[in-house]
């Protein structure tokens, strides 16, 4: 992934967007990593991805509350 400074960002701000249309580029602000920017069609990819693992998640919880496969919620805090 390539990074940028901020000031870099600023200057080739017309750059930046159309290199971030191949791959996500990162921002670093006082040499720690800020940002990322990246073009919509990865973003709303990563945002479909999300949701898929969340339902998944959801799902996986339905089932195992169906199945009686609980954990106290008490005994799991203690355990860690």
């Amino acid at each position: 992934m390539q990074t940028l400074t901020a000031n870099d960002a600023k200057r080739n701000f017309g750059e930046l967007l159309l290199n971030a249309q191949r791959e996500p580029i990162k921002i670093s602000k006082n040499n720690k990593d800020a940002v990322v920017v990246m073009s919509m069609h990865d973003y709303q990819a990563l945002e479909v991805m999300k949701a898929d693992y969340l339902k998944h998640c959801f799902n996986s919880a339905q089932e195992d509350l169906a199945k009686g496969n609980v954990v106290d919620g008490e005994d799991f805090l203690n355990a860690l």
